[in-house]
């Protein structure tokens, strides 16, 4: 399993991938739930911008490819 460090410098240019490859959004914000951070996305379905959650935390997030800005999650 690769990196689950927290891209903390303009997270808004990471693309969030699932397994399969298919884009799932960008990051738009890290936020900070107490024992976790959890990755908002944006994305649009249907032509209307839309928020997608996920915990940034290793049972989620398989890797962090920095150089690609690219974070690949389950």
């Amino acid at each position: 399993m690769g990196s689950t460090a927290a891209p903390n410098d303009d997270p808004g240019r990471f693309d969030v991938v699932n397994r399969e490859g298919i884009a799932l959004g960008q990051v738009r914000d890290l936020m900070t739930t107490g024992p976790q951070t959890v990755l908002v996305l944006a994305f649009e379905e249907d032509g209307k911008p839309q928020e997608r959650m996920i915990p940034f935390v290793s049972a989620f997030v398989d890797k962090v490819e920095l150089p690609e800005r690219r974070i690949t999650v389950d």
